[in-house]
């Protein structure tokens, strides 16, 4: 059996781009080279390039997502292992393209990945499906900010979001009035709607979700500790954080935080790696959000769950790439 041809795609147009190489870094690491040929892609605003083993680039054709090497030989991808966290690679933008020209991918299809990075779609499409999240109130830009309505109808403390976004950018803690605007203001820089929740008090939780082998699975959960006030882009990507796993709870919350986020995954007809995010508040699982490539760095919540649970990374990662193969076009 010949070996398939695998690119690790990372980078992407957003601030994550230096985790999504460290992701990618890690998984073209630890792809089985007995089964596959590995190679890396790199995906930014500027341009798409493939890294042959000298680390020289050569640039990527658009119309077909090949490459034309040194002895002319045009390379083309089996399939490709999208590691890309925020736009492209997790608002579904790439995944289209792909879809149109026929390349096999990781991961959820275009509609997922849409979708979950909408968060106020995700939390209204799931609510039919019974999971519960905060009261919010949903804002485009250069609407009118009724202040006094909007604390009147959730309270204080309120956090603050884009609705929007790959990462932890742009979110405020709320606990007074008058720091309501200054928040929406910082929120509308990285998105043009946003999000102003009710404060949860609870333990923030993070649970990875895969489905592997036909199967789908809790690899584990994660509570976060944050050092900050609450999980920011510091407290995910600079270690401004204290993570747990398995999450300090009792059996009963346990099976009960598994269903719920087993539920949110299958409900939204999801395949490959997520993590989602819950406040548990009296026993209740409240999710946050849904992330559908979630960091893979060897310092990330996911490949640490899965070290846990027993699942190897090179088994993780093979098991994404054998369910690429074996999609339609």
């Amino acid at each position: 059996m010949s070996k398939k041809h695998v690119a690790v795609v990372m980078g992407g147009y957003s601030d994550e781009y230096k985790v999504s190489l460290k992701s990618g870094q890690l998984i073209y690491d630890s792809l089985d080279r007995d089964l596959y040929h590995v190679y890396k892609v790199v995906i930014l605003k500027d341009e798409w390039y493939f890294l042959d083993e000298n680390n020289n680039k050569k640039p990527i054709n658009k119309g077909d997502f090949s490459v034309t090497l040194d002895n002319n030989d045009v390379l083309k991808f089996d399939a490709c292992f999208n590691i890309i966290h925020g736009t492209p690679g997790e608002n579904g933008i790439l995944q289209a393209y792909w879809d149109a020209i026929g390349q096999k991918y990781t991961g959820c299809d275009f509609y997922q990945s849409a979708l979950t990075f909408n968060k106020k779609d995700t939390l209204a499409v799931l609510s039919k499906y019974g999971i519960p999240s905060a009261k919010s109130v949903y804002l485009r830009k250069g609407e009118n900010i009724n202040v006094e309505e909007i604390i009147g109808e959730l309270g204080l403390p309120v956090f603050v979001k884009p609705n929007q976004s790959g990462s932890s950018l742009g979110i405020s803690k709320v606990k007074e009035k008058f720091e309501l605007i200054a928040a929406t203001e910082i929120a509308f820089k990285e998105d043009d709607e946003i999000l102003i929740e009710s404060f949860l008090d609870g333990m923030e939780v993070s649970v990875g979700v895969i489905d592997f082998k036909g199967e789908t699975i809790v690899l584990g959960i994660t509570e976060i500790v944050p050092t900050n006030e609450f999980f920011d882009y510091e407290a995910k990507y600079e270690g401004a954080s204290e993570e747990i796993t398995p999450a300090r709870i009792d059996d009963e919350t346990r099976i009960r935080v598994e269903e719920i986020a087993k539920r949110a995954y299958n409900s939204l007809g999801m395949s490959g790696f997520s993590r989602s995010e819950f406040i548990l508040m009296d026993g209740i699982p409240y999710m946050l959000e849904m992330n559908t490539n979630p960091g893979f760095s060897p310092a990330s919540i996911l490949p640490q769950q899965a070290k846990i649970y027993g699942i190897s990374i090179k088994d993780l990662c093979g098991n994404e790439v054998e369910k690429a193969l074996q999609k339609r076009n």
